[in-house]
């Protein structure tokens, strides 16, 4: 997940006309590009044992595949048709008549088909395991929000960072400075916190759940007190480290050109030498 990354959305991507975005026409970009380099990365023979030990069929092979396509492609939360066809899954597998076990509490009438109830069970279980996994996906792509207030903020600054460089160098059109603070209280308010309750819900992580849900919620509430300062923070952190590597450059430029100049000074000398 996100090896290759460019460091820019995909939306960028798609607009620049890139490569990867025509390969996969401009649709999760960056996330199927990083599935395949990690799959051709798999397929390599020095890995034929992990394979084996992975997928024992050419069944289990192609299904694998689907789950790790399903699972990376779950990290792209800006595709809202993926992000619906998500949430109806996990209704699906989630519903109060599927933790029942089907309509009538799971009780067989006797001319039903007792291998097609297996069946539908073992669908049933799939359906979880797989939606699971893939919130599993999404909670690790944003893990620094769910976890202690200086782990949120180092990753926090990282990402801010890089999307700054990314205004700065214009591959960007908006300054994240401009919406940083706002935008991150309603990243834990309609994604963050939504998630860590789903993790909760499913019961996951056990008795952790509860421990990364507390501190997204923590987290949130932490950013909305400190947050602008923080950013405030990081802006004047940013300008006075360009201005150190200004100066470092400038001073960098003089002693080149007075080594230039020495030395253009010694060969002059070493001619005048040479002609008298």
């Amino acid at each position: 997940h996100d090896a290759d990354h460019p460091g820019v959305p995909n939306s960028q991507l798609v607009k620049e006309g890139t490569e990867i975005a025509e390969t996969y026409n401009g649709k999760s970009v960056a996330e199927q590009n990083s599935v395949n380099l990690a799959w051709n990365l798999l397929l390599q023979d020095k890995y034929q044992d992990l394979r084996a030990a992975i997928c024992e069929t050419q069944e289990e092979e192609i299904r694998f595949r689907q789950l790790v396509v399903n699972s990376v492609m779950a990290t792209d939360i800006m595709d809202k048709d993926l992000k619906a066809l998500r949430d109806n899954r996990w209704k699906k597998a989630f519903s109060e008549e599927s933790l029942a076990g089907g309509s009538g509490g799971g009780l067989l009438e006797e001319d039903e088909d007792v291998g097609q109830l297996q069946a539908t069970a073992r669908d049933a279980i799939n359906r979880k395991a797989t939606i699971v996994i893939e919130h599993l996906i999404q909670a690790s792509d944003v893990a620094h929000t769910m976890q202690h207030w200086h782990i949120y903020r180092k990753w926090n600054e990282r990402l801010f960072r890089e999307m700054h460089k990314a205004y700065m160098e214009g591959r960007a059109e908006k300054d994240p400075a401009d919406f940083w603070y706002k935008g991150e209280i309603g990243f834990f308010d309609f994604y963050i916190i939504p998630l860590a309750k789903k993790l909760s819900e499913c019961g996951v992580f056990g008795v952790s759940s509860d421990e990364y849900l507390n501190y997204a919620m923590m987290n949130r509430n932490e950013w909305e007190k400190k947050g602008a300062k923080i950013v405030d923070d990081m802006l004047e952190k940013m300008a006075q480290e360009c201005a150190v590597a200004a100066a470092d450059k400038a001073t960098a430029a003089m002693k080149q050109e007075g080594s230039d100049s020495t030395d253009a000074s010694t060969k002059g000398s070493s001619s005048s030498e040479k002609d008298e």
